[in-house]
């Protein structure tokens, strides 16, 4: 992985500038620092008036795990192209998918609801079970995974301190982003995120500058951040090396 501040990655930020690039980016971990609870997620103003300024003169989408709704009320009227929740599930959605949904609730509950500083997030087309505040992570973990192995029909997919179950044949965060790419008609990917529910757009073909927050050895991502209050370093190099765009 390259740092992608460093001074030999500025040419790849120039390129960036230069083309119909599509700006991506997860909310939690990446646009927010990472919070106990995710109610007190939040951007710093600066993050926040630097995404507006990145959405005046770049597409720009957020793909999240959290509920397209909550993503919006999060982004405090920043305007941006697109905006996806569940993990790129809410593309597309479907009365059987919320009843799955619903459903495994109910036995996750029955089966770990019980213990300590777990709690289970409905986001109707996905959970999220988190074991944050839980005093041992490993064992609570472990019996999270267990319990899913009885359910029908969802993917799981890891996150930090939270176990994520999403139904079977939704969309993942790498579908909705080339769904996007494609229908913004850009030629350039940046997509920036921060866990592992972000590997399926990591790992997009094409022209794709996928950046991790934290660097990592086994990751699709290209490029990393040290740490997430970099974001606002990267977006405000996006926005200076963008060339105005001539009116005919």
């Amino acid at each position: 992985m390259q740092y992608l501040l460093s001074r030999s990655c500025r040419a790849i930020l120039k390129r960036l500038a230069q083309e119909q690039t599509l700006c991506a980016f997860d909310f939690d971990g990446t646009l927010s620092p990472i919070t106990d609870h995710p109610d007190q997620a939040g951007m710093r103003v600066r993050t926040r008036a630097l995404l507006a300024r990145l959405a005046a003169v770049y597409p720009c989408v957020i793909i999240s795990g959290r509920a397209r709704a909550d993503v919006l009320d999060k982004l405090c009227g920043v305007k941006v192209a697109s905006v996806i929740g569940n993990h790129g599930a809410e593309t597309k959605t479907t009365r059987k998918a919320h009843r799955r949904v619903e459903k495994w609730k109910t036995v996750l509950e029955r089966e770990v609801g019980a213990i300590p500083g777990l709690w289970i997030e409905d986001k109707a087309l996905s959970l999220a079970v988190h074991y944050r505040q839980s005093t041992h992570k490993a064992q609570v973990r472990q019996r999270i995974l267990a319990a899913t192995r009885n359910l029908k029909h969802v993917r799981v997919v890891g996150g930090k301190q939270v176990v994520n179950l999403v139904v079977e044949q939704a969309l993942d965060k790498g579908d909705a982003l080339a769904a996007e790419r494609d229908r913004l008609a850009c030629n350039w990917v940046l997509y920036a995120g921060d866990d592992e529910n972000d590997e399926d757009a990591f790992a997009l073909r094409g022209n794709i500058i996928s950046v991790r927050i934290g660097r990592k050895q086994r990751s699709h991502a290209r490029y990393y951040l040290g740490t997430q209050v970099e974001i606002d370093e990267l977006i405000a190099l996006l926005v200076m090396l963008r060339k105005p765009v001539r009116r005919q």
